[in-house]
């Protein structure tokens, strides 16, 4: 597991805005290795993780496209039933939210995991990290 930087947008939901962003990082040279859209009443959340945050910030900035940043986890977990639950069931526990959770399967066995959390420092120590 490991703590990394998440960037964050939020964006009117319409018909080329992810093209735009995705654009925009390709441009610079900063590889998109995790994301995860959502829209609630049109407007669009993006969080993702880069391969370089300083310099995706610095070309969304250029494009006129307000970026955050937030703490999220990064876990490597067994791709199998319940893998997911323990670690859940742990935050849980510590009184941790989890605000925001996606993930990818590679295919070889193992599932890269996202998380946004309330404490990301308490959820590190809390899972062993």
């Amino acid at each position: 597991m490991a703590k990394t930087t998440q960037l964050t947008l939020t964006l009117e939901s319409k018909p080329g805005v992810l093209a735009k962003v995705s654009r925009t990082l390709a441009d610079a040279g900063v590889n998109i290795t995790a994301i995860c859209a959502a829209e609630t009443t049109g407007r669009g959340k993006i969080r993702m993780l880069v391969s370089d945050p300083a310099r995706a910030k610095e070309a969304l900035k250029a494009a006129k496209l307000r970026c955050g940043e937030e703490p999220a986890l990064t876990l490597a977990l067994e791709d199998r039933p319940g893998a997911l639950a323990r670690v859940a069931e742990k935050l849980a526990q510590a009184k941790i939210n989890i605000r925001c959770a996606y993930a990818t399967t590679a295919g070889a066995g193992t599932t890269t995991v996202v998380l946004t959390v309330s404490n990301a420092d308490k959820a590190q120590a809390v899972l062993g990290a």
